[in-house]
């Protein structure tokens, strides 16, 4: 999606505080995967985290990271992880399900095209 809509819109990966650190909540999936991530205590850990999961995802698109009161994660509920589409005037055209089962690319996509293309 990013690579189709990056000219048109701006879009953004918003790295909050790991779901599932390994000083905390770790899943065995990620232990089999070799996913090993402490809880960052500072705002540059946070940043050093972001690039990390940017890296080993390999996602193409630019990363904003949440301050360490997660002031963006309680604005917009987004822990584990969620789908918004913002329009011009700062609005939420679509807000997704939690992650993982409520991420669903396909329908911020769709939002994002009617908003793009509202005819």
């Amino acid at each position: 999606m990013y690579e189709t809509y990056k000219d048109k819109a701006a879009i953004y990966v918003v790295y909050i505080l790991e779901a599932h650190p390994v000083d905390g909540r770790q899943v065995p999936q990620n232990a089999k995967d070799g996913v090993k991530v402490a809880q960052p205590k500072t705002y540059e850990e946070r940043v050093k985290a972001a690039g990390d999961c940017l890296k080993d995802l390999k996602l193409p698109m630019p990363c904003l990271v949440d301050d360490m009161q997660n002031s963006a994660q309680k604005a917009y509920a987004g822990w584990p992880d969620r789908l918004y589409v913002i329009d011009k005037e700062g609005k939420v055209a679509f807000k997704g399900d939690p992650g993982p089962k409520g991420f669903l690319p396909a329908d911020a996509e769709a939002a994002l095209k009617k908003l793009l293309d509202p005819k």
